[in-house]
């Protein structure tokens, strides 16, 4: 019945398009938010039932119907969905109503990233993912991304065909000569030996096109990213762990997860840097998401070692941080996106340089991208910890796997997540402490002012989920259990607590509850030690600036020479 619910709450998405041609913005926003947020709830439903119903269609290619499935892997990305959509289209109420050729394709690409995430056969989850690789690029194109590069519009479009013809070698190769494509017929056999490398390089290379390359799109930020940004990529990580580890199986050699982890560090790194070095904040939070984004597929590639060496086990902790992972970033960065795009509206200006001080004059969008700089940071106790405290963990203990090589390569591969996450860290307090701290660098920066409520009710609410879901790690993973058995071939964590996790009887554990009340304590201990030492009430006093004699009167923003600028702290 949760597969039936589903699979009508992605047929009438796809609807939504009818609307969206005919211009009738607010209907095609209240639809979007609507079975979104319905996708969600069913996809919670079906995980805590778990069990696989199958609904064969009445239609398909002419050697079978097509089939849908709600197993624990595609319910918890469906999850991830919903809430980014019901995110996005809550955004997108907020605007001016679009043209309707671009209305329309909203409805288009959350109805194919949810079909390929219910498809129970590899030609209705290849059928799924082309439709959407091609409803991405159409909406990207639409919002005029590629007016001013036209060459990365070419280049986005090629690589969108090339990845849909890659993963069509890879389906072939997988089906072999019986022709099966259901997902269980091809988890029967399993690919091995030249197939299987074949395969491998096939599906890393189509599916990390589609996760990276959204990312790098010139898609300024705002409901459009959230939805491109945030559900592209994680759809198309789930169609590398469903190739490789669901249908892959256990019959793989240890070298198996070995291009995941590596791929996934040089992502990681490359993406801290990128934000590190940009001085606007498209481009900034593009880094962000592809350093997050490369920690995933790091840990997909922990969990095909651990299974290859049936260490299932500490291969259930390696997915289950890649599945707390993903659904931190989404949520996370679909607030600083948010965040980014009520700055540029009230303040003029998406570059760091042209920004400042407004802290003072949009306190409760600040103070949400606080807590979103926090949860992308991975600072406990906020959502982005969970996930890769459980990474580490299993790193840490990778040498278990078996060869010299393997260990050598965690070896590095740890040591490139702390630079790292070091250099992230960097990157996101540059970004919080150019745009609202200080004083205003421009005029229209002077005259920001706090967004509208539904904004500021959207930031806030995901601010409060940034915090909710990293005190509840345990609660999540318990959900996301029928997921883990089909990403590790294992039944879970060895010990998972409503509010707190492990990886073993005998090994550390994490408790964010705890660590929160301790980390609020210390800060209000120190809050009101300082106020207690203070010999003078509080009292607004001209901007130190940094030792320099007054700016003339001819710079009423302060002399740009004597500031902090992006490329600087860069």
């Amino acid at each position: 019945m949760t597969t039936l619910l589903l699979a009508g709450a992605t047929a009438l998405l796809g609807l939504l398009a009818v609307p969206g041609w005919l211009g009738r913005g607010r209907a095609v926003w209240a639809g979007l938010v609507v079975l979104s947020a319905l996708l969600a709830v069913l996809s919670v439903a079906a995980l805590a039932q778990g069990g696989t119903e199958v609904l064969l269609l009445p239609f398909g290619p002419p050697w079978s119907p097509l089939a849908l499935a709600a197993d624990g892997l595609s319910a918890w990305f469906l999850l991830l969905l919903g809430l980014v959509g019901a995110v996005a289209g809550l955004a997108g109420w907020c605007r001016a109503d679009m043209a309707p050729r671009r209305l329309m394709l909203w409805p288009l690409l959350l109805a194919s990233l949810a079909f390929t995430l219910l498809a129970a056969d590899a030609f209705g989850l290849l059928l799924g993912f082309a439709l959407a690789g091609l409803a991405a690029h159409a909406l990207i194109s639409a919002e005029g991304c590629w007016r001013d590069h036209p060459r990365a519009g070419w280049r986005d479009l090629v690589t969108a065909l090339l990845s849909i013809a890659a993963l069509m070698v890879a389906v072939g190769l997988l089906s072999g000569l019986s022709g099966d494509l259901s997902f269980a017929g091809l988890r029967a056999a399993p690919p091995e030996g030249a197939q299987g490398t074949t395969v491998l390089v096939l599906v890393v290379l189509a599916a990390g096109t589609r996760a990276v390359l959204p990312l790098l799109a010139p898609l300024p930020p705002g409901p459009g990213l959230v939805l491109v940004g945030g559900a592209l990529p994680s759809v198309a990580l789930y169609v590398l762990a469903r190739l490789l580890l669901d249908i892959g199986g256990p019959a793989q050699p240890l070298w198996w997860g070995t291009p995941l982890l590596a791929a996934g560090a040089l992502a990681a790194l490359a993406g801290a840097l990128r934000a590190l070095k940009k001085e606007e904040i498209a481009g900034l939070l593009s880094g962000v998401a592809l350093h997050h984004l490369g920690l995933a597929v790091m840990a997909l590639g922990v969990v095909a070692g651990f299974r290859a060496a049936d260490l299932g086990t500490l291969a259930a902790v390696a997915g289950g941080a890649a599945l707390l992972h993903l659904l931190a970033q989404a949520l996370s960065m679909a607030l600083l996106w948010l965040a980014s795009a009520e700055l540029a509206q009230s303040a003029g200006s998406r570059h760091l340089d042209r920004l400042g001080g407004l802290v003072h004059a949009m306190p409760i969008v600040a103070y949400a991208a606080l807590a979103g700089v926090a949860a992308a940071a991975m600072l406990p106790p906020f959502s982005g910890f969970g996930g890769i405290w459980l990474l580490l963990q299993s790193l840490f203990v990778a040498w278990r796997a078996g060869t010299l090589g393997f260990q050598i390569l965690v070896v590095l591969s740890v040591t490139v997540v702390g630079i790292a996450m070091a250099t992230l860290a960097s990157a996101l307090l540059r970004f919080w402490g150019l745009a609202f701290l200080g004083r205003p660098r421009t005029p229209r920066t002077l005259g920001a002012r706090e967004a509208e409520p539904l904004p500021r009710g959207i930031l806030v609410a995901l601010a409060a989920a940034a915090l909710v879901l990293g005190l509840f790690p345990g609660l999540l993973l318990r959900l996301a259990q029928p997921a883990l058995v089909l990403l590790a071939g294992h039944g879970g964590t060895a010990d998972l607590g409503l509010l707190s996790i492990s990886t073993g009887p005998a090994a550390a554990d994490y408790t964010p509850l705890a660590v929160g009340l301790l980390l609020a304590l210390l800060l209000g201990a120190a809050a009101g030690a300082a106020r207690w030492a203070s010999p003078r009430p509080p009292a607004t006093v001209p901007l130190w600036d940094d030792g320099f004699m007054a700016p003339p009167p001819h710079l009423p923003f302060g002399d740009p020479a004597t500031q902090p600028g992006a490329a600087a702290l860069g």
